[in-house]
């Protein structure tokens, strides 16, 4: 299988990128061998389905956060957070470590997809939640489990949810979203993960992963083709529907457009030059101050996490 073909290994990639700028303690990944499942016990289009996402609501006071915006630690958020979903919104992905060099991020149906699921929603196909919720991208695995999707399924729950689409954008969202989905389908709420980084995902062990082969923040489809982005929704609709065993993964038959070159340059330290690392080594840290005074300021000393930030 040529690069052109095979997934970006992010777990070993993010490992050697982190090395490379000089962090000589990786982050330690969740890891299971088990995932739990809970099939549907409605059809699909009696069924209500909750929208999950890790963007942030835009805040023009935080900072740039568009379309090629760097990484912006001010923009992110430490806690779940709910939105009504017969509403638009603009929910931004700057704040993550998705891939700025291949994808646009001028469009939010591709990290989002609110509005085309509510368009399915009035053709039948399920009923909506009446919110949709934001989730966290924590890399304490142990704030995430003990707080975040507990908070995740009591919110849920208020919505008389049945099942959730989990979209997720960078490697830390993946296994944020899936430790997420792991606990709500543990309390009887069906999920799909929508993802770009199947390897976190499996690591980490879910019910169901729908796996899109294109550059992180596109796991809902590609950018501005509204065919590609409905095609996923329905495929991941139609796995929630049908899987029987967990630890399911189908893949999308969509591919990126272009060459597939894309795949070579992510956190590659091959593909870059010393300078470059120096520099991207003294943002990283940075980044990372910033981002801890930001939590801790937010959460408390108690949600730092026990091994290193990526």
């Amino acid at each position: 299988m040529s690069h052109h073909d095979a997934p970006i290994p992010y777990l070993a990639r993010t490992r050697a990128w982190y090395l490379a700028l000089g962090y000589d303690n990786p982050y330690l990944w969740a890891r299971h061998n088990d995932a739990p499942f809970f099939a549907l016990k409605k059809p699909l289009s009696a069924s209500t389905v909750a929208l999950i996402t890790t963007a942030a609501p835009y805040r023009p006071e935080l900072g740039e956060q568009g379309p090629g915006a760097p990484y912006n630690a001010t923009a992110k958020f430490w806690q779940v957070y709910s939105g009504d979903s017969a509403a638009d919104h603009d929910l931004r992905i700057a704040h993550v470590a998705i891939d700025r060099r291949h994808t646009t991020m001028t469009d939010s149906g591709t990290w989002f997809p609110l509005p085309r699921l509510r368009a399915l929603a009035a053709r039948g196909l399920l009923r909506l939640a009446p919110r949709f919720h934001g989730f966290p991208t924590n890399r304490s695995q142990r704030q995430t489990v003990d707080v975040d999707a507990p908070e995740l399924l009591a919110r849920c729950r208020a919505d008389g949810v049945d099942a959730a689409l989990l979209v997720a954008n960078c490697p830390v969202c993946h296994q944020s979203l899936s430790l997420a989905a792991r606990h709500l389908e543990a309390h009887g709420i069906a999920t799909v993960v929508l993802g770009c980084a199947r390897d976190v995902v499996e690591h980490c062990g879910v019910p169901r992963l729908l796996f899109s082969d294109f550059p992180l923040g596109n796991a809902a489809g590609r950018p501005h083709d509204p065919a590609s982005q409905e095609l996923t929704l329905l495929l991941a609709l139609n796995l929630l529907a049908e899987a029987e065993t967990p630890r399911t993964t189908w893949q999308s038959p969509l591919r990126w457009p272009g060459p597939a070159d894309w795949k070579l340059d992510y956190a590659n330290p091959e593909r870059v030059t010393a300078d470059e690392l120096a520099r991207l080594r003294d943002e990283a840290e940075t980044a990372r101050l910033s981002a801890r005074a930001l939590r801790e300021a937010t959460l408390g000393q108690e949600a730092r996490p026990a091994v290193c930030s990526l």
